[in-house]
């Protein structure tokens, strides 16, 4: 029997897990045996981001698991495991297979379930709810067998359910029985913009509409039929219209519960008995169920501290202002966001041109903040938020908080040097201002530093730029000069290295260290400085000034792979090949003996050419008409495409054209890292454009740009830059958007990287692309017209010149091939030997010469 107490906990949602972490990180958790009771079967995962499981996500992509936690944490994880009584005077907590467990100390984290309207009908097939993984893949199935999708409420929830039928290829309606959308954060003036924006994306919006019944529909499968004579028919039905807690084990123990449902708690989060606690969206405090995660962490806290008697944390309430982003819509809402504080005045900024809306509330006196709301354009809400939250004095004008800065002095709000040590910065995981600067102390100099340090910005994100600032701040007080010297031979970042080389004319390395660096180069500097000199001039690459720039994959003009072996792929613009094609690279496969593959940006990888093979192959290939495929260089690689309205009875545009075309514009752009383009024919997005460097969607007006998303070992979601784009303004982005990052992104960057690094995120990016707010739209435009005048196809130039052909052998003294490249049959074709077969050369094959 062990000594420890033990603590059950029951659910494993994001606060239970919260709670779990928390307890790890406390002094004396080694005192207690944690059980952890999940009626889910998968542990804790991300229920933010749950829409993103649309766009690609997988439940591990969701996980909040770290690693091995619960083994490392010997923390015993029942999954499946529904707790269904409470014993208070035995102390055990009973689960729905009979098995009776004690406790010392119970933390109910049930979380909260989906409320359904009793409505008749609410139960037939296809009526589903919004809230795990499990619900999703009910919807994903549903979505496949149905064309219409309606999402019964309009509030945070029902707006996100919204965005997954739209994701999923449904036309899509939000019905809601109060007159406004978000009627709890926004008020009719904000509520009024965000159904514009939202209706302008092609959801259909019903407010005031009290559902009657549900039954069968004539055109589709059910039909909608409103109290006020009005109907809707639809195949699937989303409920998502508020939630309700997850209390009956807190009434089947006899707690003390709300009148309304929920347990009540006090400070510390205890029940009415002081060994069980509750924590999260079940938990009734001072009469309020708080449904947002930041409460919900901070009552894990709050708990964690208790139970091991290592801190004196209580939980108070909660700020519940929120900031997010709503169908690509941001939407901000800030404390006393209706203005209901007696004497309380508000002011307001409206441009209905560009459909932003932004008030705020303040004091009778004028003198603090009271509330905010903002739709459109959230830039001011870090701001805002601080300024409420420390009870700060607003400036003699407070509307100058919210009208737009057009006189070049840059935003007006509060400084971050002006707040409070003990102002919260990050409230999902209640990170101070002072934890920040804890963490600056102890050696953070990035925003990568302080979030691996304190946590924050590792939930919802929102607090990313806010960080930055301080980061920022604090760092010019302590006197520290962040360098991004390139290396010891250039003191300057990549970006001034690339305004040296535009502005002064620089064409080769020689000149450019000549001028401003020292010594001989090195591997960082000679490939970067031959990457801008080739973004900017696109010269040759293996001119005689150049050549020795280039690392291995651009030298030879082809992948190194394991064995030493080089792989050759050919364009394949937009996936589309001929038959003929097809054929000529079969042929040329099978000649030389090379294993070939599908790659995801569709085209056909050859795999096994011996250096000296890589000019016999490429001759055969471009002779059938193919050019390189730059899968070597830090470049455009592929632009993905499905086969559109071509051939596709969903699609509404030709993105296999659009493909082609841009694939055949940007071919050979060298930049700071690979880019990859895809192209969707509908919003089924076949061609998974989220996920890329540069991604277009089709849409009935025109297309939608997507821009800085990517997969690989951190995925993210691309962003949207602009919509119902024609096509002459959307290579025109695309020009801009491409130029700026080869301008400014660092050694190695990705766009992604590039953009959350980005001072002024999405809408800075926004304001330099389409708005021109640098004045450097029109050198953008014609930098990438010099790349697309100057295209040459890197290997026709190479077979035409027999110096360069030279480069093309193993030996340099020798015509013979690599003995040490074994290749051994597999599944009808080759691979690379193991060192065993090589020692035996059992099963090997002869490399065709």
């Amino acid at each position: 029997m062990s000594s420890k107490s033990r603590i059950v906990v029951v659910g494993n949602g994001m606060v239970g897990h919260k709670f779990l972490e928390a307890l790890a990180d406390r002094n004396g958790h080694e005192a207690f045996e944690v059980v952890v009771l999940c009626e889910e079967p998968r542990a804790a995962y991300d229920r933010v981001y749950l829409s993103s499981y649309f766009s690609g996500k997988t439940a591990e992509d969701l996980s909040l698991v770290e690693g091995d936690f619960f083994n490392e944490k010997s923390i015993a994880l029942k999954l499946n495991t529904k707790a269904v009584a409470i014993d208070k005077a035995a102390k055990t907590v009973t689960t729905a297979a009979g098995e009776s467990i004690a406790y010392d100390k119970l933390v109910l984290a049930t979380g909260s379930y989906p409320f359904v309207p009793p409505v008749p009908g609410h139960d037939r097939e296809h009526c589903l709810v919004y809230r795990t993984i499990e619900d999703l893949e009910a919807i994903q199935a549903g979505a496949a067998v149905s064309k219409v999708g309606v999402v019964v409420g309009g509030g945070l929830l029902g707006l996100e359910a919204a965005k997954a039928l739209r994701d999923l290829g449904l036309e899509t309606h939000v019905v809601e029985f109060a007159p406004r959308l978000m009627a709890v954060q926004l008020d009719d003036g904000g509520a009024k913009v965000l159904r514009r924006k939202i209706e302008a994306l092609g959801v259909r919006v019903h407010t005031e509409k009290n559902t009657k019944e549900i039954v069968d529909g004539e055109t589709h499968r059910h039909v909608m039929n409103f109290a006020c004579g009005n109907k809707l028919e639809t195949d699937l039905i989303l409920f998502s219209a508020g939630i309700r807690p997850r209390d009956e084990l807190g009434r089947q123990a006899e707690l003390e519960m709300g009148p309304r449902g929920g347990i009540v708690v006090n400070n510390h989060c205890q029940t009415s008995d002081p060994d069980i606690y509750a924590i999260g969206e079940v938990a009734l405090w001072s009469g309020r169920i708080y449904g947002l995660v930041a409460p919900g962490y901070h009552m894990a806290t709050v708990v964690a501290d208790h139970v091991t008697a290592s801190g004196a944390k209580q939980f108070t309430g909660a700020d519940m202002s929120t900031k997010l982003k709503l169908m690509g819509v941001d939407v901000g809402s800030i404390g006393d966001a209706m203005g209901a504080t007696p004497g309380a005045h508000s002011y307001y900024y409206i441009d209905d041109a560009k459909d932003i809306y932004k008030k705020i509330v303040v004091s009778a006196d004028g003198k603090k903040l009271l509330g905010a709301v903002m739709v459109g354009d959230v830039d001011a809400y870090g701001g805002l938020l601080q300024l409420m939250l420390n009870n700060m004095d607003l400036p003699e004008y407070p509307d100058v908080l919210i009208l737009p800065v057009r006189d070049g002095t840059g935003e007006v709000g509060v400084g971050v040097d002006a707040l409070p040590m003990t102002a919260q910065i990050c409230s999902c995981n209640n990170v101070s201002k002072a934890d920040i600067c804890g963490a600056i102390d102890a050696g953070a100099l990035e925003v990568a530093d302080i979030k691996a340090a304190t946590k924050a910005a590792t939930t919802c994100g929102g607090c990313s730029a806010l960080i930055g600032q301080v980061l920022k701040c604090e760092l010019g007080k302590r006197g520290v000069e962040v360098k991004k010297d390139l290396c010891e031979h250039f003191p300057f970042s990549r970006q001034e290295l690339f305004h040296l080389i535009k502005v002064e004319g620089i064409r080769s390395f020689d000149d450019m260290i000549a001028r401003h660096g020292k010594g001989d180069g090195c591997d960082i500097c000679k490939p970067t400085v031959g990457s801008i000199l080739a973004s900017t001039w696109n010269d040759y690459i293996l001119k005689d000034e150049h050549a020795g720039l280039q690392d291995t994959n651009d030298y030879f003009m082809a992948n190194m792979q394991k064995d030493g072996t080089y792989s050759v792929v050919p364009r394949m613009a937009g996936g589309e090949v001929t038959p003929e094609g097809l054929i000529a690279v079969g042929m040329v496969a099978k000649k030389y003996g090379l294993y070939t593959k599908i790659t995801g940006g569709q085209r056909v990888d050859l795999f096994g050419a011996r250096v000296e093979q890589l000019p016999l192959i490429w001759k055969e290939l471009i002779d059938a008409g193919f050019e390189t495929g730059h899968a070597y260089g830090k470049s455009l690689r592929t632009v993905k495409s499905c086969v559109g309205s071509t051939w596709c009875r969903y699609g509404v545009q030709d993105s296999v054209g659009l493909a082609i075309h841009l694939e055949n514009r940007y071919k050979g752009l060298r930049a700071p890292h690979k880019i990859k383009f895809a192209v969707s024919g509908c919003t089924r997005e076949c061609a998974e454009a989220q996920g890329k460097d540069v991604g277009v969607i089709a849409t009935e007006k025109g297309w939608n740009l997507y821009v800085c998303g990517n997969g690989g070992m951190k995925p993210r979601h691309a962003e949207l830059l602009a919509g119902d784009l024609d096509t002459g303004t959307l290579i025109q982005y695309i020009d801009r958007f491409l130029m700026f990052y080869v301008r400014t992104a660092d050694r190695l960057q990705r766009t992604s990287v590039w953009r959350d690094n980005m001072e002024g995120g999405l809408a800075y990016l926004k304001d330099v692309v389409i708005n021109d707010s640098l004045g450097l739209a029109a050198d953008l435009e014609a930098d990438m017209a010099h790349v697309v005048s100057t295209y040459q196809c890197e290997w026709k130039s190479t077979l035409e010149n027999p110096e360069k052909l030279k480069r093309f052998s193993h030996f340099v003294n020798s015509d013979a091939p690599d003995d040490n490249v074994v290749l051994v049959p597999e599944r009808g074709q080759v691979r690379p030997a193991t060192t065993a077969e090589k020692q035996g050369r059992i099963g090997t094959v002869t490399v065709p010469a």
